[in-house]
């Protein structure tokens, strides 16, 4: 019997022991090769305040930002997750009708202007990129609300806008996060504090 107990005991700390080491060890790569990744892809001023990740999606509601995908879950990292409304769903019809009747008057241009994902909520709620033709909708209104030629943030656009993952995996996208911080950056008519 105390043999068996003697076995069992070693088992189990030599268990837990290797339970902690893959943890240590998967900590220590992830902050070894993926550091930025590892401190959740955190985004800071030069003064190393934080404001925040290339992952998150933040709500931009000032005319001179552009403006995320909308969120199921008014873009609060805590509650991540999509409506779960399907297309013929009636609640879905009507966000949808609503978010496109507010996005074309606030871009100024007709419904079949506007791409899905200005109107439609992404699957976590907080998409952090828009397609180039959705911040592409919004640079005459982000120009107009700066003071600046709309020519200026489409080359902000451009030089913000990342290919399909290895050439083919996925689409162009753009962070809307890093492009606004961009934005405060180089056009400096607007301050950079506030949303």
């Amino acid at each position: 019997m105390q043999k068996e107990l003697k076995r069992g005991a070693l088992f189990t700390v030599v268990s837990m022991a290797l339970v902690f080491a893959y943890h240590l060890v998967l900590w220590g790569v992830g902050q070894v090769a993926f550091r930025s990744q590892a401190e959740g892809s955190l985004i800071r001023r030069p003064d190393g305040t934080v404001v925040g990740s290339s992952l998150i999606a933040q709500k931009f509601t000032k005319p001179e930002y552009f403006q995320p995908r909308p969120s199921g879950v008014d873009y609060n990292a805590a509650s991540t997750g999509g409506t779960n409304y399907g297309p013929s769903n009636l609640d879905h019809l009507k966000a949808v009708r609503e978010r496109l009747e507010a996005t074309t008057t606030l871009e100024g241009v007709n419904a079949s202007a506007v791409p899905s994902e200005m109107v439609t909520a992404s699957g976590g709620g907080l998409d952090p990129h828009v397609p180039p033709a959705a911040a592409e909708l919004q640079a005459r209104r982000v120009a107009q609300a700066r003071g600046v030629a709309v020519e200026r943030v489409r080359e902000l656009i451009r030089s913000h806008t990342q290919s399909p993952t290895l050439g083919f995996l996925g689409r162009a996208r753009v962070n809307v996060l890093d492009l606004n911080l961009a934005l405060d950056a180089s056009l400096t008519r607007t301050a950079a504090n506030g949303r």
